[in-house]
């Protein structure tokens, strides 16, 4: 039978061609659900109501205004993938990642406390916590009137987690856990910590810690020249007692902590892509507005082939974070999968920001222009949760089957 009595009939033609929109070419908005559109819409709104208006003051004074935190909780957007009975929105993946990418469009440390609460302290309570852990913090840590962090990086082991000497020796009634915790986000306002220590058989376990245990302290991290509207700063743990009931009872080994990354992760990969989105609307109106040599700068094929690079990059980015957030919702991703799109754009991301700040001129390292600020956010993102060449091996390995993390 041929293939011909199959096709389909043509259908007759409409009298209104398909118009091309620049800001979308490939029609993402078309492919969400009408309640996924409605996330992003509320997302959007709020963003650039409340938070576009704080944020060069904050930046500014490194400041992050902790009512935030609350406003998110109000809008759902905290633990926003987690059920409704522990006081969460319940929505799927992709809506998660249309908020990262409404929030980090504003800024990059408003989406890392975004995702700090939701994918590194939420999630693991949820996924590797007792009931009565569920039920005692995921409520309040989802109105924000609880604030969260996530403790794995240490002074001297970032990508190699695995060699932490964080520990956590058992006792009477529990565990005493003593060492630090190194640019944690969150960390000077949290109320809660999720901590991972190694027990007395050197296996990595999470804990749950509540300020005010004695000889814990979390001293801020001042002097940072990116995140500076993200409170950043150290875990310290002097023999804190943890109660047993206070352990993640099904949580061992680095999968614990890796499966909150990878959460997290894919959350940057989409909000990576709204901080570029800012710089490459932004490039494009200063170039259209600013005139030299009689036109505006926009009329130069060079500064438009910058631009067409900067769609390129962000539309293809978008729609493979949007299948990617499909094939979570189908329980269908893989950790490699997220690796490649983290990469990928907080990697593209940066290169934009810095083409945009380039694209401004000497007005580029003005904050009032914001794109100065999106790139030296975009340093951090480009290395936080896995850097741009850890993911490479990530990837390396799955393509060779050898891993070249260790020289073993």
């Amino acid at each position: 039978m041929s293939l011909a009595s199959h096709s389909a009939r043509p259908t007759a033609k409409s009298d209104s061609k398909p118009r091309f929109q620049w800001e979308d070419p490939l029609l993402l908005d078309d492919a969400l659900s009408e309640d996924e559109r409605m996330v992003q819409d509320a997302a959007r709104a709020y963003c650039q109501d409340k938070l576009m208006p704080r944020i060069l003051t904050a930046n500014r004074e490194e400041r992050f205004d902790q009512e935030i935190m609350n406003e998110f909780g109000e809008l759902g957007f905290l633990g926003s993938t987690l059920p409704e009975e522990y006081g969460c929105a319940g929505v799927n993946n992709v809506c998660y990642g249309l908020i990262a990418r409404e929030v980090e469009r504003v800024d990059s440390g408003y989406r890392s406390a975004l995702s700090v609460q939701s994918s590194l302290v939420m999630w693991p309570i949820y996924a590797y916590g007792s009931e009565d852990q569920r039920k005692t913090y995921l409520p309040k840590l989802a109105t924000g009137e609880w604030v969260g962090a996530f403790g794995l990086t240490e002074p001297d082991h970032g990508s190699d987690p695995g060699s932490m000497v964080t520990r956590a020796k058992s006792v009477d009634g529990g565990y005493s856990l003593s060492g630090a915790k190194m640019w944690i986000s969150n960390a000077p306002i949290a109320d809660v910590f999720v901590v991972w220590a190694k027990d007395d058989e050197g296996i990595i376990r999470g804990f749950i810690l509540e300020r005010g245990m004695d000889g814990l302290s979390t001293p801020k991290i001042e002097g940072k020249m990116s995140l500076r509207a993200s409170s950043t700063g150290e875990v310290v743990m002097d023999e804190v007692f943890v109660p047993e009931e206070n352990k993640l009872p099904n949580a061992r080994g680095l999968g614990g902590p890796f499966g909150c990354l990878n959460k997290a992760r894919y959350g940057i990969s989409w909000g990576a892509l709204g901080a570029a989105e800012f710089c490459w609307h932004a490039a494009r109106e200063y170039t259209l507005e600013r005139k030299q040599f009689g036109r505006p700068l926009a009329a130069n094929q060079l500064i438009q082939k910058k631009l067409a690079d900067m769609q390129t990059e962000i539309t293809l980015g978008l729609h493979s974070c949007l299948r990617l957030g499909r094939l979570m919702d189908e329980d269908q991703a893989t950790p490699e999968m997220i690796s490649l799109l983290k990469r990928n754009n907080a990697g593209k991301a940066l290169d934009i920001a810095r083409v945009a700040r380039d694209m401004h001129g000497g007005n580029g390292i003005s904050d009032e222009f914001n794109v100065i600020r999106h790139l030296v956010n975009l340093e951090t993102v480009n290395t936080y949760e896995g850097t741009h060449d850890i993911h490479a091996l990530i990837l390396g390995r799955a393509q060779t089957g050898l891993q070249a993390f260790t020289g073993a």
